[in-house]
This record gives structure tokens, C-alpha cells and sequence, in this order.
């Protein structure tokens, strides 16, 4: 392979060194897709992304996403960080919205003021896809949970905005604490679902000024626990809305996630209805932490 420029970023950050690491491949330097799987591997972050061109193409920047295991249609923490890239990077300026163009399709990213040095960035995600429905006794199984832990007034349910997953209501920060995987039933109840990794919330919170706190469980795509995750939280939006688990379809929070593994990270969740269909929108600051050349 020949040397490539790549950044280092945090997503969901409000420092360096929390939310959630991304590597960021610049253009102009060419990878198969075997090696880009290869690189994302040696990696070994949650996701890697490869800009493909330094111009738009059809109304965007075309970007990759890997896990250490396999390409993925759509990652949340990846569009942010590329598109924080692309625009300081690239463009060089901060742009008030650029599109990325990723399997699962147009993302547009749009950049917000916080202050004069930082900016929070949003996506626009896919309309979110309800699927299945599970009974609570399989996921009490997967995840070292009593069926007391799981708040039956809401479904445990699939739901997609370009990648799937389990949403499981929970009571208490106790409940989302303990939880534990078991691998055996973890991948037994993947083996025949579209949906492979897990997303817990509850509305109790380690810091007041938060209204949920999330776990998220991805052991099949080589991380047992991820610290920050756009898509999954995406499909949270989606589902928080259309349960009304707010009292209301509408609703702008602030989620926390990472804290039970040392990366405390924040994500804003903005979700509603209009026109008959959920609009769903995360956003979150991104930090810059070094930069490396891939050889």
C-alpha cells in the first residue's frame, strides 16, 4: 500500500479523549475494498471511513465505512467525523451544510454554532423502518436481565434508519448498569434477524442535565460496547417519537452513553412528526486528536 494521510477525531466529544475515536482516510490515495477492510481491522476502532474524492460527486462526497469485520450502509459517528474532516480539511471552511453520499444513500450534515471555536453538527437521517417485536424473556436472556428491569410499556422492537437495531426500554441506570451479554444467546438470537447489535436506555441518568442514558452492544461487528452511536441513537429518536415515550411526538434531548466504559460521551436527539412520516436528526460536537500517515 502506498502512504496515506488519515486524522484522528472524537465524536460526541465534549473533550478529547471521550466519545467515540474515528479514523478518517483523506483522498487521493488508492484502497480495494480489501484493503480498506484490511486497514479497518489493523484499526480496530468501532468504524473507519475513506473519503473517496475531494469534490462532490451527485451531490456529495462519496465515503466507505468499515468495521473491523465488514462494510456497513450507514454509522452515525463516521458521518459526523467525515463530514468534520471534509469541511476543515478539505473545504477548509465551515460550511452550513454538506451532503455525504453512503450506501444506504444522501446524508446531509449540517454545522451549528456553539461558540466561536466549536460547532455541533447534525445528520439527517433515513425515515426509521419498525420491525419485529420481541418478547422481553428474550432479551432478559441475552442480556443477564430480570424481566422486572424492562419497562412493559413499551415494546423491545428492531427498528432501522440504514442499520438496524434492538431497542430495549429499561427501568433504572441499575438495570443499565448490570447488563451483561451473554455471547451464546447474544448470537443466537442475531443468527436469523436483520438487526445485530443492541441498544439499552433508561431514564435515569448519571448527570441531571441528561434525560436518558444508552448502552449500546455490538460484539458481532468486533466491539463488544460502543461509547457513542449516531445510527443506533437514530433508531432510539424513531422509536421514542412513535411510542410518545415523552407524552408527545416531538422531542429535543440530550443522551449520554460510554460512561460504564470510561468514554462518557453526548449525543442531542431532535425527532418529530411531519407530514405523516418521523423526521430524526443527532447531532454532536467532534474534536480533532492527531493526525497519522498509513504506510
Amino acid at each position: 500500500m502506498k502512504k496515506a494521510l488519515f486524522y484522528l477525531v472524537d465524536v460526541f466529544a465534549e473533550r478529547k479523549y471521550t466519545g467515540n475515536q474515528l479514523a478518517v482516510f483523506m483522498p487521493g490515495h488508492h484502497f480495494s475494498g480489501d484493503e480498506m477492510q484490511q486497514v479497518a481491522r489493523e484499526m480496530n476502532f468501532s468504524e473507519t471511513t475513506f473519503i473517496l474524492s475531494d469534490k462532490p460527486q451527485k451531490g456529495g462526497y462519496k465515503v466507505r465505512i468499515f468495521t473491523p469485520g465488514e462494510e456497513v450502509p450507514f454509522a452515525g459517528h463516521p458521518t459526523l467525523g467525515t463530514a468534520y474532516i471534509i469541511a476543515k480539511k478539505i473545504l477548509r471552511s465551515k460550511p452550513s451544510q454538506l451532503n455525504l453520499n453512503l450506501k444506504v444513500g444522501k446524508i446531509p450534515v449540517s454545522f451549528e454554532s456553539i461558540d466561536k471555536n466549536s460547532d455541533r453538527l447534525w445528520m439527517k437521517q433515513i425515515e426509521p423502518q419498525f420491525q419485529s417485536t420481541f418478547e422481553a424473556k428474550r432479551l432478559t436472556e441475552v442480556l443477564n436481565l430480570s424481566e422486572s428491569d424492562i419497562d412493559s410499556r413499551f415494546p423491545v422492537q428492531q427498528v432501522s434508519t440504514g442499520l438496524p437495531f434492538i431497542i430495549v426500554p429499561l427501568k433504572s441506570l441499575a438495570a443499565t448498569k448490570k447488563c451483561q451479554i451473554d455471547k451464546s444467546k447474544y448470537f443466537a438470537l442475531i443468527s436469523d434477524i436483520e438487526a445485530k447489535a443492541i441498544l439499552v436506555f433508561s431514564p435515569q441518568t448519571y448527570d441531571p442535565a441528561h434525560q436518558l442514558n444508552v448502552r449500546v452492544f455490538v460484539d458481532y461487528f468486533g466491539i463488544p460496547e460502543d461509547p457513542a452511536t449516531g445510527s443506533a441513537n437514530g433508531c432510539l429518536t424513531g422509536y421514542l417519537v412513535k411510542h410518545r415515550y415523552f407524552g408527545k411526538t416531538e422531542i429535543d434531548i440530550q443522551v449520554e452513553q460510554g460512561y460504564e466504559i470510561g468514554r462518557p460521551s453526548l449525543i442531542y436527539l431532535r425527532g418529530r412528526v411531519e407530514n405523516g412520516t418521523i423526521q430524526v436528526l443527532v447531532g454532536g460536537q467532534v474534536i480533532m486528536v492527531a493526525k497519522g500517515e498509513w504506510s
